[in-house]
């Protein structure tokens, strides 16, 4: 399982240039919802090894890329497919849920 830590300045690389399926956790710190939904994020990383890509952004790190998604709260996670954006989940979910959303991208 890899998960990577995006930054502003190679989002648009490791990201929007990705050839799979990418799903990017917007988190902070301090944000104890983000801190919950984290095992369920590497749990989905796991079982979807080498079909998806799984980043983490740090928002407080890198506000120039949560403010160009438009990232009003956290945890927000953006599923990227072709570099567009086509799924958005915000808030806390279980493993099943987030699973069910990314296995309709797959």
């Amino acid at each position: 399982m890899s998960i990577i830590h995006v930054t502003d300045g190679d989002f648009k690389d490791k990201v929007i240039g990705a050839e799979k399926l990418v799903l990017v956790d917007f988190w902070a710190a301090w944000c104890g919802p983000c801190r919950m939904v984290a095992p369920v994020v590497e749990e989905v990383a796991k079982a979807t090894e080498g079909k998806l890509q799984v980043a983490k952004l740090d928002v407080d790190a890198n506000p120039a890329t949560a403010s160009e998604y438009g990232i009003m709260s956290i945890p927000t996670l953006l599923l990227f497919k072709d570099g567009e954006v086509v799924e958005k989940l915000v808030g806390f979910m279980p493993k099943e849920a987030m699973m069910q959303v990314v296995e309709r991208q797959l």
